[in-house]
């Protein structure tokens, strides 16, 4: 008599599990880029799964959403965790550094390398030489809007997947460039071959369900609560990073 099946949510855990444990390397400390939100709550159990004892670093301005909803769903996962309050100032002179670093580039993804240039700055400061992060959930399993308006029609949300792991791939390498100025490499394990080459073969069904679905990826939040990350986080709509972290706002004005 055979084994029984894994279900969906099992075996989308295991390979997450999987990636990180292909594209981290366990010698060392690493730390994980962390909002609280259900990604980047998922690859924290995965990296501690994997016997790395991550820390979970959080950056963001005052009273920003990012600051407080880490801080609590750290605290519910028992996993340690460092934040750094950022200003208007600091804010403005990373975006200089970036726009040094990787040129012209969309607003977006200048917002993404200046959060991303704080948290190298923070796992530098604790000797921490690696960043691991969630990046490529949201385009993988459908956690933009832009899926809504296109789903019911296979073909299109197929092209505009496959177009934005494009867009963050090259983002990744815009991120780990200025993660390097504070000699801090940045892991970004659900971007690999593999785990893209699983995820396009996830049914849509089990990202999306029409264009009324407010909640999408819910095979990850299934996995996320089977993993054990607190249904708190694995159930919450949470806003991208440059707009939990405050950035967006300041870099706005």
């Amino acid at each position: 008599m055979g084994l029984p099946a894994r279900s969906a949510e099992a075996e989308l855990w295991a390979e997450v599990c999987s990636a990180v444990r292909h594209c981290v390397p366990r010698r060392g400390p690493a730390a994980v880029a962390f909002s609280g939100g259900v990604d980047s709550s998922l690859v924290a159990l995965a990296c501690r799964e994997g016997g790395l004892d991550p820390v979970l670093l959080t950056v963001g301005t005052a009273g920003s959403r990012d600051m407080r909803f880490a801080a609590h769903v750290a605290g519910l996962m028992r996993l340690p965790h460092r934040a750094m309050e950022i200003g208007a100032g600091e804010i403005a002179g990373a975006a200089k550094r970036v726009d040094a670093a990787v040129g012209a580039s969309p607003l977006s993804w200048r917002e993404n390398c200046v959060a991303f240039y704080h948290v190298a700055l923070l796992a530098s400061s604790l000797g921490i030489p690696r960043v691991v992060t969630a990046n490529g959930i949201d385009e993988l399993f459908c956690g933009y809007d832009s899926y809504r308006r296109a789903a019911g029609d296979a073909g299109a949300v197929g092209r505009e997947m496959r177009s934005r792991v494009a867009s963050e791939l090259r983002m990744m390498e815009a991120v780990s460039a200025v993660a390097g100025m504070h000699g801090v490499e940045m892991a970004q394990p659900l971007l690999s071959a593999a785990f893209v080459e699983y995820a396009l073969r996830v049914p849509m069904c089990e990202k999306i369900t029409g264009a009324g679905d407010l909640m999408r990826k819910h095979i990850v939040r299934r996995a996320a609560e089977l993993a054990g990350v607190p249904a708190k986080s694995a159930y919450s709509r949470k806003k991208a990073l440059q707009y939990g972290s405050g950035i967006h706002a300041v870099m706005g004005r």
